[in-house]
């Protein structure tokens, strides 16, 4: 299981939550909406740090993460991190 972001979705964090070396950008399971594997829950994404990482993926010395406690969301697929062109938001899909 990895986090990938495309140059896009790098660059909308450095514009959008004007990111600088050594954050840390946390993607979590909360309850409401839906996602792909789970009804009742979705993809939510926070600035703070972290307790127990599980997965990471380190970009200009950034540190985007999963915790370990929400591994399950994810169902061992990769998260990939995009830009949605129509909204300038970010947009997430799953592959195996």
């Amino acid at each position: 299981m990895e986090i990938k972001l495309t140059e896009k979705a790098v660059e909308w964090f450095k514009e959008e939550m004007e990111i600088e070396h050594g954050d840390y950008i946390r993607f979590y399971a909360r309850y409401g909406g839906s996602s792909p594997f789970h009804e009742g829950f979705s993809l939510g994404m926070t600035r703070e740090q972290p307790h127990e990482i599980g997965i990471e993926t380190i970009i200009e010395n950034v540190h985007f993460f999963i915790e370990k406690s929400d591994e399950w969301f994810f169902s061992n697929h990769h998260l990939i991190v995009d830009v949605d062109e129509t909204t300038d938001e970010l947009s997430y899909s799953y592959e195996k």
